[in-house]
């Protein structure tokens, strides 16, 4: 059984081997090259093995560097978020948001600010879903609106008071500079300025590169990360509405 301190594995179990890719703003030369392995060197490898350079334009070089480190990992020390409740076949769904609302759940969708990347929001959404589940508009009892790409937050806002929204699910894959917390931080603002305390809908943000945990931080409800199903986000939305109803009684 293994303990509770662990080290990479790359040939040899405990040789503490890792791989480990970065780009450097030079040209791709000698030097740039000795320049990786420096940094490399600084990051703990050692010995470091430059197993890949290729220019990318004129002036930055991509490496892949391969080498031992000596650093351990304790995982009783690793922080797990755990899901908060259960996962609910279509068919549960359905009869929960039945017998919760009698009515259809609204959910809108889209990606906001300049994110263009739908494949993340559609697999959500769509009937075609994601990793053999059908999206939430094969549920009978919700009602999905997808805005598609590069929605801006007031407009989102707009029509989720028009369709009488229950929940938004923003879906965010451009990252650079934190364009996705910016997005998200931005969009529930919005959403909090729009709508009387109490009354906001859920707010859900989706995207590979959201840390789990930090859905307070980010003003919204709820976080999912890359390969979340849409069984789990269906499963979510019937566990909140439930926690909100029980709330207001």
């Amino acid at each position: 059984m293994t303990g509770p301190i662990i080290r990479p594995y790359g040939d040899t179990t405990g040789d503490g081997m890792v791989q480990v890719s970065f780009t450097l703003p030079i040209p791709h030369d000698k030097r740039a090259e000795g320049a990786a392995l420096q940094l490399a060197k600084k990051m703990g490898m050692d010995p470091a093995l430059l197993v890949h350079a290729k220019p990318i334009g004129p002036d930055f070089t991509f490496f892949v560097v391969y080498g031992s480190v000596t650093h351990l990992v304790n995982l009783d020390e690793v922080e797990v978020v755990e899901r908060a409740y259960p996962l609910l076949s279509a068919k549960e769904v359905n009869l929960e948001i039945k017998r919760r609302l009698r009515r259809k759940l609204v959910v809108v969708g889209a990606c906001i600010g300049t994110d263009a990347h739908t494949v993340g929001i559609d697999a959500i959404l769509n009937i075609k879903g994601f990793a053999g589940e059908k999206g939430l508009e094969y549920y009978r009892e919700i009602k999905v609106v997808n805005l598609g790409a590069q929605v801006l937050v007031p407009d989102l806002v707009a029509r989720a008071r028009a369709e009488r929204a229950d929940a938004v699910l923003v879906s965010q894959v451009v990252t650079q500079k934190d364009a996705h917390i910016h997005n998200t931080t931005q969009m529930s603002a919005a959403f909090r300025e729009a709508y009387p305390a109490g009354r906001v809908p859920i707010l859900v943000a989706g995207g590979p590169r959201f840390e789990e945990g930090s859905a307070a931080r980010l003003g919204v409800d709820q976080i999912f990360g890359r390969g979340t199903t849409p069984g789990e986000v269906a499963s979510y939305l019937v566990h909140e509405i439930s926690e909100r109803k029980a709330r207001a009684a």
